[in-house]
């Protein structure tokens, strides 16, 4: 009896046992993807509408590639926390020679890639000539640096390891936005093992030095990246894992949001901001503003290949009241390719008055007394310029359709969208920009000269004056004198119209309440490295 009992004992003990080794491995288990420890979260899951097209930063100008691969790449420099000046990043410190034709960096010591190779000078020499000897089927490169070597407007003459911890870059001519190029995400510096390993698959197993190492993409719902444990800067990051989640709509990302499913999600939409102010358990983020969103025309199509055209459609828009119907008042009506806030901007440009009667008046001068028909691609994807682009679409359809012209409204999916736009095969588009560093070079030269045709001057827009002023730009070093040659060129911009540019918006995100130390970046980067949850 005493034996049975004592044997009955020892398994409820048993059992006992192990229902509160259970209990306790649960509670040290990360559950819904790996948010709660017992030591609190340290998983930040973030909600996106649109998947990334690529995780190799140099083969895009897609903002989503860069919210990821900055958080994997670091840069030779890096920006301020909320601004675009230069500060040290992989290179520690520089020196410019009087003539600002050399840089030399001395870069960080015992920094390693994600694969345990070294990261040195010679390795920004490998990054370097890879992307200078690319073309523009495979990097935006040149758009940054005047063009790829062999190209007499190439600005970089030789980038050379003067030893294993200083590489140095000759330039053919000085090029004031220099050192604020260099710091963009495309730049971020490769493991050039993995670049060997992986070829063009490369941008599928990005390795880099930065915060977090990938682990794992999920087409169109998912990226999956860890910690980086041997992080060269000490006690970052903070989070265990981050987890970019796709979902497409911006409705669906707040419900997710409310419902504790994610942690923060972009592009919210300015209606929806009273929701996330109500509710207690999240917290509204504004972006600072360096921004555009603006309708661009083929000017390689007819009609649009006629200035009087696209000044008569630049009539036919009422700005402030999409802004009033779809922003919340959270922007303001753009008359220039770049914002306000961007040094240079030309106040004393005259926007175009919303004025159906000067419009109709311009077509009928161009041979369109009665409009014509035209096809006038909405993206499909919600951007922090413009979160509800094809609501935005359907007013300036009715708005055309005041002065004759009919406009029929198509989309596609966003990687088909932006390869169809790039090779000029629509009539218009709905697209925008957000600053990379800051710089009026990013904007004008960048979007509208004639040497980003292929890139991002999706326009097919040509004009010599502008761009002889754009290139005298990038080579004064007088600022007070850059601004003026950018006043200069906004002024043959504006009188050319190769865009109806809209808003210059002050975008909004939201999180939920308990995440902290996330400073939203102008250049809508997303820097996770010092972002952590409340105790």
């Amino acid at each position: 009896m005493k034996k049975k009992t004592f044997k009955l004992l020892l398994v409820s003990l048993l059992a006992i046992s192990m229902f509160l080794v259970g209990c306790n491995s649960k509670s040290n288990s990360n559950e819904k993807d790996g948010k709660e420890t017992s030591k609190g979260k340290d998983t930040l899951i973030y909600a996106r509408g649109v998947d990334s097209t690529s995780l190799d930063p140099i083969t895009t100008t897609e903002g989503d590639t860069f919210k990821v691969t900055e958080n994997i790449f670091d840069t030779l420099l890096d920006y301020g926390e909320q601004d675009t000046t230069v500060h040290p990043k992989l290179a520690k410190s520089w020196e410019v020679s009087a003539d600002a034709l050399t840089y030399t960096f001395k870069l960080q010591e015992g920094v390693k890639f994600h694969d345990g190779t070294d990261f040195n000078a010679d390795a920004v020499v490998y990054n370097f000539d890879r992307w200078m000897n690319g073309d523009a089927d495979k990097f935006p490169y040149y758009t940054m640096f005047g063009g790829y070597k062999a190209d007499e407007g190439h600005v970089i003459k030789e980038v050379k390891a003067v030893d294993a911890n200083t590489v140095q870059f000759v330039l053919k001519r000085p090029q004031a936005p220099f050192l604020k190029n260099l710091a963009m995400s495309p730049f971020g510096i490769a493991s050039p093992a993995a670049l060997k390993k992986y070829g063009d698959d490369f941008r599928s197993h990005p390795v880099g030095t930065g915060p977090f190492k990938f682990v794992e993409w999920k087409q169109n719902d998912r990226i999956t990246l860890e910690k980086n444990a041997d992080y060269w800067q000490k006690g970052l990051p903070k989070l265990n894992k981050v987890i970019f989640r796709v979902i497409p709509e911006n409705t669906a990302r707040l419900n997710a949001l409310v419902n504790g499913e994610v942690d923060m999600m972009d592009g919210l939409n300015n209606s929806d901001s009273k929701t996330v102010t109500d509710n207690p358990n999240l917290q509204l983020i504004e972006r600072p503003s360096m921004n555009v969103g603006y309708l661009g025309f083929t000017l390689t199509r007819k009609p649009f290949d006629n200035k009087l055209v696209r000044q008569a459609l630049n009539h036919a828009i009422d700005k402030k009241s999409i802004i009033k119907a779809f922003y919340d008042g959270q922007a303001i009506p753009a008359k220039n390719p770049m914002p306000p806030s961007v040094e240079g901007y030309n106040d004393a440009v005259e926007e175009y008055p919303y004025d159906l009667e000067k419009a109709k008046a311009l077509l009928k001068e161009a041979g369109y007394p009665d409009g014509f028909e035209m096809d006038l691609w909405a993206m499909p994807v919600a951007r922090l310029y413009m979160p509800e682009a094809q609501k935005v679409a359907e007013v300036i359809q009715e708005s055309f359709s005041k002065i004759g012209v009919k406009a029929k409204i198509q989309s596609v999916d966003w990687a088909t969208y932006l390869d169809k736009a790039a090779k000029g095969e629509f009539d218009s588009y709905m697209l925008g920009w957000t600053g990379d560093n800051g710089d009026p070079d990013n904007f004008l030269y960048t979007l509208l000269d004639k040497d980003s045709i292929g890139a991002n001057n999706y326009s097919f827009y040509k004009n010599d004056q502008l761009h002889d002023i754009l290139i005298k730009a990038q080579q004064e070093t007088d600022q007070a004198k850059r601004n003026d040659l950018y006043k200069q060129a906004q002024e043959i911009i504006h009188e050319d119209a190769p865009w109806i540019p809209l808003v210059h918006s002050r975008p909004l995100s939201a999180a939920s309440k308990d995440v902290i130390n996330y400073l939203p970046h102008p250049t809508g980067s997303e820097a996770l490295d010092k972002v952590e949850f409340k105790k």
